[in-house]
């Protein structure tokens, strides 16, 4: 048998074997955070004053809800569990989310002149909270090594899709996992043997197998595939692997499953209508915020770069109609032509001191609330693209344009997974999300997108 290839190429654990700890961390995280401090709410109530009173009667009981709910969204944003790189940087990060948490309600009672939240239930907060979060940092992050240390992956695909794979392989962002082999049903076919593909996944230990269209096309491996899903081993095609896995669709499969799904917003009306009102609501809210921001961004424009606060270029969005995006200015006067900008990479020269800050902060895309209340964004969606660069990727690729048959968003789930678009082949791999976005287009995961959204702001993450 010839020896297997690729065996240190490195691939990352799939998306909902790691959402799915993360969502039962974070549930049972909530819960157990509002119990605890309606707990220590109720012993307030009943024992730790002198004025005792009925803490469900009265109404009290809700500020604590809130500020249970607070401490846990902020925890989330903060990057908990996942991104804590030790106990003490999980420590930390759940003291400022309490903090904001307790800023937060303390801010609503001031506001409405109410002091409903005792101070011994503030003070306990944290001193019980934070031991909390280092055993729940402990037992998601030994899940993580194990699961990274337990999948093994054994890819039978031709030799341009098993590039193609080492390709997307290097723009995600999450766990990783071991690529044992990668190799052509037909050097499969050569061996010396009448079971190679059980052979090879038991030597190399293969815990999932992925099996391209050929090779699903190929009744030898496809018995030996049920075999070793005998044996305990998943099997999954390369589109379900990039799908679950990568979070994304392979660019090899778009055409073909373009048309073999519903799209939320064209499919269902309720959604589509929903979401333009929650858009248009969002949108009202942050306007005071733009106007605030605006003025702080131009005194700092009058103190450095000087020249226009705003920057407008043409987009293309929903249905490819053409419109004008707004954003705060971030780079020197003249760098950028209004037709077609060249490809902006996240250390560019071109960007200027406040410019750097905006963009880590996301605080440039703000203008674009003007967007979302025209009804020429969502706050969630693909992003629009440049008219040039959309005319140059719809003569390459003939599916391009079905992206635009939702709006465009702010946000977006390729912006959230892989950042910044500096060529035509991360126009390429943004395609790929941009077409999982629409595929699983819901409430959840709009939802999934700005948490993570917020975290990257919070955290100066960059785009």
């Amino acid at each position: 048998m010839a020896a297997p290839i690729d065996t240190h190429v490195v691939l990352p654990v799939a998306v909902e074997e790691v959402v799915a700890p993360m969502r039962r961390y974070v549930l049972l995280n909530t819960v157990l955070i509002v119990a605890w401090i309606q707990g220590l709410h109720y012993a307030h109530a009943i024992a730790l004053t002198s004025d005792t009173y009925d803490l469900y009667r009265s109404g009290r009981w809700m500020w604590s809800f809130v500020l249970s709910l607070a401490i846990s969204l902020a925890a989330y944003i903060g990057g908990l569990p996942e991104t804590a790189t030790s106990r003490r940087d999980a420590a930390k990060r759940m003291a400022l989310a309490i903090g904001a948490g307790i800023g937060l309600v303390s801010l609503a009672q001031l506001g409405l002149g109410s002091a409903l939240l005792p101070r011994a239930v503030v003070g306990l907060t944290p001193l019980t909270l934070v031991p909390w979060t280092l055993i729940a940092w402990n037992l998601t992050s030994d899940d993580a090594q194990r699961k990274a240390s337990s999948d093994r992956v054994l890819a039978v695909v031709e030799a341009d899709l098993a590039g193609d794979l080492r390709t997307e392989v290097s723009f995600s962002r999450t766990s990783q996992v071991t690529l044992v082999a990668a190799l052509p049903s037909t050097e499969l076919a050569g061996q010396d043997t009448d079971q190679p593909l059980v052979e090879l996944a038991r030597v190399t230990r293969a815990t999932i197998i992925v099996l391209d269209g050929i090779a699903q096309a190929t009744p030898a491996i496809v018995r030996q595939a049920a075999i070793l899903h005998e044996d305990g081993v998943r099997i999954r095609t390369l589109s379900m692997f990039y799908e679950q896995w990568l979070g994304k669709l392979p660019l090899a499969d778009l055409e073909r499953v373009s048309l073999m799904f519903d799209i939320q917003e064209v499919h269902r009306t309720l959604y589509g209508r929903a979401k333009r009102l929650a858009d248009s609501m969002v949108a009202l809210l942050l306007l005071p915020v733009l106007a605030v921001v605006g003025v702080a961004v131009v005194a700092a424009n009058l103190l450095g770069d000087r020249g226009p606060v705003l920057y407008r270029q043409q987009r293309v969005g929903k249905d490819g109609a053409v419109f004008e995006i707004l954003k705060f200015r971030t780079m020197t006067v003249g760098s950028a032509s209004g037709d077609r900008d060249e490809w902006t990479t996240e250390d560019d020269a071109r960007i200027t001191g406040i410019g750097r800050i905006l963009r880590r902060s996301h605080l440039d895309e703000l203008p674009q609330i003007v967007n979302i209340f025209r009804g020429e964004l969502s706050i969630v969606g693909p992003r629009p693209e440049q008219v040039a660069y959309v005319e140059e990727l719809s003569s390459k690729l003939e599916f391009y344009p079905l992206r635009h048959l939702v709006r465009p968003g702010l946000t977006g789930w390729a912006q959230v997974n892989m950042g910044y678009v500096a060529s035509e082949a991360d126009a390429f791999q943004k395609l790929q999300y941009d077409f999982y976005y629409l595929r699983h287009q819901s409430l959840w995961c709009d939802l999934q997108v700005l948490a993570r959204t917020a975290r990257g702001a919070v955290l100066l993450g960059g785009r």
